[in-house]
């Protein structure tokens, strides 16, 4: 079995308002930026094996280990994840479809109850098999459910940055009242991700610590997902990933594939 890693997960970022930028002699946008980083190639298809490390306040950890298949086509993205180990997760898989539109349905399969169930709208802030991932955080947002304007530029390690400012229109269902993103020029991958709650208290911080070019596709080989208010952490470890793999079809994302352990 074979694993993707959210380019979202990995993954993470889209973004609105319009407010002009100088950008290697052209001028872009805030939209224009956010519009970008949701389209950025990530492959046809990739599969990776991943480890996740939940860190406590007391900087105890767990280990766990997934796999997962990613595939874009049609104007459809499927995302499939396994979990593998430790015992007590073994089996628990995940699947998300993205249809033409950008909107994305999911599904949770836990084998001890034998069952999957979809994660619905009002489900998605919560916490991702209790990591400090929510389900919302497991899909792309649609640029035009945010507002994004660039507010500054920043340098980050070697990186020249753009400083992205997201904020969730009105009708938009969501848990954070902003999200800043750290953009490199030309990547077009956030690096460095705060999120905001409600109240407009600084929540969490994704950060990429190890970006590495794989195949042509700048690629997050570790991410760090803090939560400030648990004091509690995240760390996703991407062992192996390949992009643009023969083979990877349509029956691999259906509920029934979930429910196959």
């Amino acid at each position: 079995m074979f694993n993707l890693m959210k380019a979202s997960l990995f993954l993470v970022i889209s973004y609105v308002i319009f407010l002009p930028c100088f950008c290697y002699g052209h001028d872009i946008t805030g939209r224009e930026l956010a519009q970008k980083i949701y389209d950025r190639y990530i492959g046809d298809n990739s599969m990776s094996k991943v480890s996740m490390i939940l860190v406590d306040k007391k900087g105890r950890k767990r280990e766990r280990k997934f796999v997962s298949i990613f595939m874009e086509k049609n104007s459809l993205r499927k995302n499939f994840i396994r979990f593998l180990e430790p015992e007590d997760i073994a089996g628990t898989g995940f699947l998300s479809i993205e249809d033409k539109d950008g909107k994305t349905t999911q599904f949770l399969y836990l084998p001890a109850l034998r069952r999957t169930r979809r994660i619905v709208s009002s489900q998605k802030g919560r916490s991702f098999v209790n990591s400090d991932f929510t389900y919302e955080d497991m899909e792309r947002r649609r640029v035009d459910e945010f507002d994004h304007r660039i507010v500054g530029e920043k340098k980050i390690g070697d990186k020249e940055c753009f400083i992205l400012e997201s904020v969730p229109k009105s009708h938009t269902i969501t848990k954070y009242s902003l999200i800043r993103s750290y953009v490199p020029k030309n990547i077009y991958l956030s690096i460095k991700t705060e999120f905001y709650n409600k109240r407009n208290e600084l929540y969490k911080i994704l950060t990429v610590e190890k970006l590495k070019k794989i195949q042509g596709i700048w690629t997050p080989m570790l991410i760090v997902m803090e939560n400030l208010k648990r004091k509690h952490k995240t760390i996703l470890k991407v062992q192996e990933i390949k992009y643009n793999i023969p083979g990877i079809g349509d029956e691999l994302f259906t509920k029934r594939n979930l429910e196959n352990w």
